[in-house]
């Protein structure tokens, strides 16, 4: 139903690890204050558009890749919080907070989100998809 992109999978590597690459170093400094009152929300958008992006990357509307995106990007959001944790150790001056499970709750919230949105979008294309050729066989 839906088509990948026609991007080399190689270039799509590519693209993902420069994300990643950017998004583990965005995630790791600490925000600066403007930002720190809104870090929930933050955190939920990110996951949200992040599911997106790389749904539209390496996706193809079935529900395996997606349901291995879901999962994948739970276990960056996990390792994201132990990563700040440890840098509060590693580093001589503090870079981060603290692991905060709160910040897992809204990364689950954001991709939960976009999943209910995806399954959502797929059940309504694949019905207009069954409507158009029962009617177009009539």
């Amino acid at each position: 139903m839906t088509q990948p992109l026609n991007i080399p999978t190689s270039n799509k590597i590519g693209i993902l690890t420069l994300f990643l690459g950017v998004s583990c170093v965005g995630l790791m400094i600490k925000l600066p204050p403007i930002f720190r009152s809104i870090d929930k929300e933050m955190h939920f958008l990110f996951f949200l558009f992040s599911a997106a992006f790389v749904n539209v990357l390496f996706g193809n509307g079935k529900v395996v890749p997606h349901i291995v995106i879901f999962i994948a990007l739970l276990f960056f959001g996990y390792f994201i919080e132990h990563a700040q944790e440890f840098s509060n150790r590693f580093f001589a001056k503090r870079i981060h907070g603290n692991f905060d499970p709160e910040d897992l709750k809204y990364n689950s919230m954001g991709l939960t989100l976009f999943s209910v949105l995806w399954f959502f979008n797929t059940i309504t294309l694949k019905l207009f998809h069954f409507l158009y050729k029962r009617n177009s066989h009539e």
